[in-house]
């Protein structure tokens, strides 16, 4: 037992003397060390970096305004600049092949022909009532001229002849409208009837869709229609991939009741002629021209409010914080960015270190890298 606590109490001397050795030396390299962690700089390798040692070092790029058209990001589709149902407008039978679906036309030409049946019976009777009417108009005139014809008798011949050659007119007309033509240039779309079919007054023949020029239509919501103007361009792309070019030829004067939307069309260029209606597509309307500011993506970053904005210094070198506007953005692949739009004249922009200075804080700027 005795020789147990000689051998505690060695033990517990050991410890107590090993804790009162003392530690200075490795403080100060502690203390050391921490100081040394708390300067921060951000530069590119190979820099002078600050004459301050103390100073933070951020890297900035030199930014002026510049003009830029706006964009406005519209979902569309495209439609055919008219597409009309073409009926018949005298009741009959057709006699006729109509013309095939697909069929591009043009126009006047015959799309279906309906049989002539009497019509030809009653022009020929028109004709001759007409002739007997003109016949006793002039005999009553010579009678007239000789006092042996009232004035009455003259009038109501005369009405008998216009009477006439109404009739005449609408019998031509009537023969005229058993051939049902195609009121303009384009394409067949459909084709509603076949040989021997009777059509009756307001059946539809066939359908003609008019596909020069192609049209784009959108709904353009209400705070943006104000900066569209006709005759703004517009870049059209396709699911397929296709970009199409055109131009603004109408904005709504009224919103759709629905959306609160203002429909716009676009002519296509006419180099697009394999466009087809009913196509989805996306579209981008030159808007009203501004001043912007082109800056890098990673450029951006949010204030405690969580809305995003830029750093920038000012002349005595001191962080401050802007909030921005993205209004567009830039699909050059070797130098990508974005638009911004609240900031004004020049600016020294942070790029690099903005997330670990605050505003008001003074910092050494780096542009090495400024291009």
């Amino acid at each position: 037992m005795n020789k147990q606590k000689l051998l505690a109490l060695a033990i517990l001397a050991a410890v107590v003397g090993w804790m009162a050795i003392p530690r200075e030396q490795n403080l100060v390299q502690n203390e050391t060390a921490d100081s040394s962690s708390l300067r921060i700089e951000i530069s590119p390798e190979g820099s002078s970096g600050s004459e301050d040692p103390g100073a933070f070092v951020v890297r900035a790029k030199r930014i002026s305004p510049e003009s830029y058209v706006r964009q406005i990001r519209v979902r569309g589709r495209t439609q055919a600049f008219r597409h009309v149902e073409v009926r018949a407008e005298e009741a009959g039978r057709i006699v006729k092949e109509p013309v095939e679906r697909g069929s591009r036309v043009k126009e006047g030409d015959i799309l279906c022909e309906v049989a002539i049946d009497n019509r030809q019976v009653n022009l020929s009777e028109a004709l001759s009532r007409l002739e007997q009417a003109e016949f006793e108009y002039l005999a009553a005139l010579d009678l007239q001229e000789r006092g042996l014809q009232s004035d009455v008798i003259v009038a109501q011949l005369k009405a008998t002849l216009e009477s006439s050659k109404a009739a005449v007119a609408r019998a031509e007309l009537a023969i005229e409208k058993t051939q049902i033509v195609a009121p303009f240039d384009g394409i067949v779309e459909t084709r509603a009837v076949e040989l021997g079919d009777l059509l009756n007054i307001g059946t539809v023949c066939a359908s003609v869709l008019d596909d020069t020029p192609m049209l784009l239509i959108g709904l353009v919501p209400e705070q943006e229609v104000r900066g569209l103007n006709v005759g703004a361009s517009v870049t059209g792309q396709l699911l397929t991939g296709e970009l199409v070019q055109g131009t603004v030829s109408y904005i709504a004067r009224a919103a759709d009741a629905v959306s609160r939307s203002y429909r716009i069309e676009i002519e296509v260029d006419e180099s697009h002629r394999d466009l087809r209606a009913g196509i989805t597509v996306e579209l981008l309307v030159d808007s009203e021209n501004i001043n912007a500011f082109r800056i890098p993506p990673s450029a951006l970053t949010l204030d405690d409010n969580g809305q995003v904005g830029v750093k920038v210094l000012s002349p005595q070198n001191k962080v401050e914080f802007f909030n921005v506007e993205i209004v567009g953005d830039e699909t050059n692949q070797l130098e990508p960015g974005i638009w911004i739009t609240g900031l004004s004249g020049n600016i020294t922009l942070i790029t690099v270190g903005q997330e670990i200075v605050f505003p008001g804080q003074t910092v050494d700027a780096n542009f090495d890298w400024d291009s």
